[in-house]
């Protein structure tokens, strides 16, 4: 790839970056609010159905660093019917490119009014075909974190989206089987232990895999859903990795025209005018903090202390680099 080639990339898939990292997680979501207005008329919000002081909490400890606005947050869901199957939240740091990825396993409970069953207490059946909902319970386990926009992708999607660069390479630990004949339409699972190149089909079954059939035989992630969501982080950046080796404005196509989002083309090229020189090495993924509790329903709980950790590491690196910039000059 020669430099005029490399510079449209930049200019062309990076600003999807967000996006990007949605599809190959099978998170796909994001959503805009707050006072951001990279895209002019662009900055609104969301159906009018979120309100800004509720995503910025004057009483958060980290109102401040949620007020600036050189960043933008997505958050990414893989929806399975009215289930969020992955959940994620993309920080993309404007002003000193960079990207932090943090994912919030499922199972993370969550309790609502109204809701008392034990699966309506865990966040992944909060969504009810609405990202808002999502949305809302996402933004208040993180300490009322903004969200910016959304973008959605189907299986197919990402099918024809790894297809088109050649599938991602992926070293799997164990044979993973599951099969579920009753998910429309049934889900069959059956990818082999090694080092291989995953196609589309395969990305999606990688994707989609939490544990084997019960007494079927057949290894699980020992960690169950925490094991999975690191799986799909390591999936995340060798997919990345991979694009940056075939014709990158064509997979930006690809991924544009196999998405619904809410963030236009413009906007987009404005995030790429910021994102120019970034690289799969300026990606930081990050796992929600949790207690985890081994009993059905097997609930994961967010630890607050240490999500407080993780949210200062995040919105601090830009003071660091300032900081290892004047020591360098």
């Amino acid at each position: 790839m020669n430099k005029k080639e490399k510079r449209l990339f930049f200019r062309t898939f990076i600003p999807s970056l967000i996006i990007f990292v949605t599809i190959f997680t099978l998170l796909f979501t994001a959503i805009r609010i707050l006072n951001l207005n990279p895209g002019g008329e662009d900055a609104h919000i969301l159906a009018g159905e979120l309100e800004l002081d509720y995503l910025v909490d004057e009483d958060s400890p980290f109102f401040e660093a949620f007020a600036k606005d050189d960043r933008v947050n997505v958050l990414l869901l893989g929806v399975n019917g009215n289930l969020t199957d992955t959940i994620m939240l993309v920080s993309f740091n404007m002003e000193h490119p960079h990207v932090d990825i943090i994912s919030v396993p499922r199972d993370t409970y969550y309790k609502r009014e109204g809701y008392n069953s034990q699966a309506e207490k865990k966040l992944n059946a909060a969504y009810k075909g609405n990202p808002v909902n999502t949305a809302k319970a996402v933004s208040e386990i993180l300490l009322g974190i903004p969200i910016n926009y959304y973008a959605i992708v189907e299986y197919e999607g990402i099918k024809t989206i790894v297809d088109s660069m050649g599938g991602v390479p992926m070293d799997i630990p164990f044979r993973m089987k599951y099969d579920d004949p009753y998910d429309t339409p049934p889900l069959h699972i059956d990818i082999p232990e090694g080092h291989q190149v995953l196609n589309g089909e395969q990305s999606v079954q990688f994707l989609r895999f939490r544990h084997a059939n019960k007494d079927s035989g057949f290894k699980s992630y020992p960690e169950g859903d925490m094991g999975r969501v690191k799986a799909q982080q390591q999936f995340m950046v060798n997919a990345f990795k991979q694009c940056l080796g075939f014709d990158l404005p064509k997979i930006a196509t690809t991924v544009y025209d196999n998405l619904t989002s809410d963030m236009k083309l413009k906007t987009m090229l404005y995030f790429a005018g910021k994102a120019s020189g970034i690289t799969s090495e300026d990606i930081r993924t990050y796992t929600l903090p949790v207690d985890t509790d081994p009993k059905p329903p097997y609930y994961v709980y967010p630890n607050v202390g240490k999500i407080e950790e993780v949210l200062m590491e995040i919105y601090t690196i830009e003071e660091e680099n300032s900081e290892i910039e004047e020591t360098i000059e």
